[in-house]
């Protein structure tokens, strides 16, 4: 039995943990999870757990991470905390034993997450949506008449962030008052935001863009170096309560063919699109897991097991079921005692 271990990562590890385990029927694999907080949910669904010490960050949680291995005979590890650092060092890890599942190399994971170098960079069939990338009040302005001549919405948002913080359309009637006290989220106030801006002298890189107000789809994949195995697309409602629609798109397959092997992505990684009015645009590549890949895992493939096996053994030898395009997924929220 090979151990297997998830460090400190997003909260759908739990789910990832639990679907190789109803896929793992001959036990090939021990599941070890760690995080810093004693009683977090992925805990469940592991075999084994441990409390990772708190504050660690840089080469004092590569120096941990070392050890941990070592000392808990850790033959795949699947990086999430500090993962383009540990990815860097995958031949220190390799000297004793672990080998490193990561979703692309220290310089591209470097790369996905910043999203004005990200998207200056890509070349697909589906381009990211018009942007400019602005660090002043003066960048800004003109950012948003040279976007606002051809495009009816703006949005602006952080080159690096995750979770969607710091995303907000920009609402050219209302004050960012209005739209608090309206319960509008996700927007603010144009001329809020001009005078927030000219007060700076500079700030962090955000991106001014055209805003996509269509359906938006999450595709959950597979890549083995640079080929993509298997890709499962959900396409999300715009009204709650509807679920998921498994959406076997050919543009949008074929898009996430072509950026797996510009990036050369590995393991499970998540590709985000959303249409607009000229299209279907590129959001976002995110180098992990995405929250909702169970949903994806109930149209067929067992996308973490298949991801696992595959880097274990070889893709060649493993059976990746068909996709069954058309089903509706959702998930549902259960209590628990926790750890």
């Amino acid at each position: 039995m090979k151990r297997v271990w998830f460090n400190k990562t997003f909260s759908s590890v739990g789910s990832a943990i639990r679907l190789i385990r109803e896929a793992d029927e001959a036990a090939d694999y021990h599941l070890v999870c760690s995080s810093t907080n004693p009683h977090a949910p992925a805990f469940l669904a592991a075999h084994e757990s441990a409390v990772e010490p708190s504050g660690l960050k840089g080469q004092a949680y590569l120096d941990w991470c070392l050890e941990f291995c070592h000392e808990h005979g850790i033959g795949i590890f699947i990086p999430g905390k500090e993962a383009s650092l540990l990815s860097a060092e995958r031949q220190q890890f390799e000297a004793q034993g672990t080998r490193l599942l990561c979703a692309a190399s220290q310089d591209m994971l470097h790369l996905l997450h910043d999203k004005a170098q990200f998207y200056q960079s890509v070349n697909c069939l589906t381009p990211p949506a018009a942007f400019r990338v602005v660090e002043t009040a003066q960048q800004f302005e003109a950012a948003y008449r040279a976007l606002r001549k051809e495009h009816a919405k703006l949005c602006i948002k952080p080159s690096v962030s995750v979770y969607g913080l710091g995303f907000s359309v920009l609402d050219e009637k209302r004050s960012s008052a209005q739209l608090l006290l309206e319960g509008v989220q996700y927007h603010i106030g144009l001329d809020d935001l001009r005078r927030g801006f000219e007060v700076m002298e500079t700030f962090r890189t955000m991106l001014v863009m055209e805003y996509l107000d269509g359906h938006e789809f999450s595709v959950d994949c597979i890549g083995d170096n640079g080929r993509l195995v298997c890709a499962i697309p959900r396409k999300k409602p715009q009204l709650a309560g509807q679920g998921q629609l498994i959406d076997m798109r050919e543009d949008i397959l074929e898009s996430t063919r072509q950026l797996t092997a510009a990036y050369g992505l590995n393991g499970v990684f998540n590709v985000q699109f959303r249409e607009g009015q000229n299209g279907l645009g590129l959001l976002e590549i995110n180098p992990r897991m995405s929250g909702g890949i169970a949903m994806a895992c109930l149209a067929g493939p067992n996308l973490p097991y298949l991801a696992l096996a595959g880097f274990d053994r070889g893709f060649d030898g493993l059976s990746i079921p068909p996709i069954r395009a058309g089903v509706r997924v959702g998930e549902l929220s259960l209590a628990t005692e926790l750890p």
